[in-house]
């Protein structure tokens, strides 16, 4: 299997002990022409890695907020390569920041894998989690991925057992994202105490980052989790900023807005001490 990718394991090497921020667009919302722009504001308002949403008509673990960012990016046309072009251009300008795909099977099978990964490799993608391919069945699609030096990235669950944690350490490369709470994005009650014993067994067995998401949607939970989270990532909530923004003022004004907030959580986030 090969190292992680180059520009993944650059961030959390230089990190030093700082949780990374890791938020969560999607590709093409509010704007296929902004999104790029829209992903330099966020780096220049702390983010140490992307998490590109792949739109998708069936999204089976994303709440109605991510959902809806979705159907817009879908109705003005998004598909998965729009996306790969997205990445492209953000590119053109910024040549350090992972950017990372999180989205389902079906486009890459529609696509077809082999043709995927060659085109996320030239794109500059960085690591690839796709919700329903489940690590038991995606053996040669993380083998093509690490080949092409991209990172294969995998969701742990508060219901994941510790084979389970056990078997990906095996195959997970970059960072591996533990969603925080059973549901969709952007549920609540999230259970920090929970979260510290559940990242406390996955470190029993997996030594590279873990990122925890699901229900963090403001400074306290972020600052809370980064007590014990090698990075947090926040999706649902920043789209509600940016599509608050971009209906009351337009997507320029989006843009603003969730690097603004953003900020803040980086803010909150340099002022945690690892426990």
């Amino acid at each position: 299997m090969s190292q992680s990718n180059v520009r993944l394991a650059a961030v959390f090497q230089k990190l030093s002990g700082r949780t990374a921020l890791i938020p969560y667009i999607t590709a093409g919302d509010p704007l296929v022409t902004s999104t790029p722009a829209l992903m330099r504001s966020l780096v220049a308002a702390g983010a140490d890695v992307i998490e590109l949403g792949v739109p998708f008509s069936d999204p089976m673990a994303d709440g109605p907020v991510i959902q809806r960012a979705g159907e817009r990016a879908i109705a003005a046309g998004v598909g998965l390569v729009d996306v790969l072009a997205i990445v492209a251009q953000f590119r053109q300008t910024d040549t350090q920041t992972p950017v990372v795909l999180m989205g389902y099977a079906n486009p890459i099978e529609c696509m077809g894998q082999a043709t995927f990964v060659r085109e996320a490799a030239l794109a500059g993608v960085d690591g690839v989690l796709v919700v329903d391919y489940t690590p038991e069945e995606s053996e040669d699609f993380t083998r093509q991925l690490g080949e092409a030096g991209l990172d294969a990235i995998f969701l742990l669950a508060p219901t994941s057992t510790e084979a389970r944690i056990r078997n990906l350490a095996a195959i997970a490369r970059g960072y591996v994202y533990y969603v925080s709470l059973k549901g969709v994005t952007g549920a609540g009650n999230l259970d920090t105490e929970d979260v510290r014993r559940h990242l406390a067994l996955i470190r029993r067995h997996i030594s590279i980052p873990v990122g925890v998401g699901f229900g963090i949607r403001d400074a306290h939970s972020a600052q809370q989790l980064a007590q014990w989270a090698d990075a947090v990532v926040i999706g649902s909530k920043l789209i509600e900023v940016i599509e608050q923004a971009s209906h009351e003022s337009g997507a320029e004004h989006a843009i603003e807005a969730a690097a603004q907030w953003l900020g803040s959580i980086h803010q909150a986030l340099l002022q945690v001490k690892k426990g």
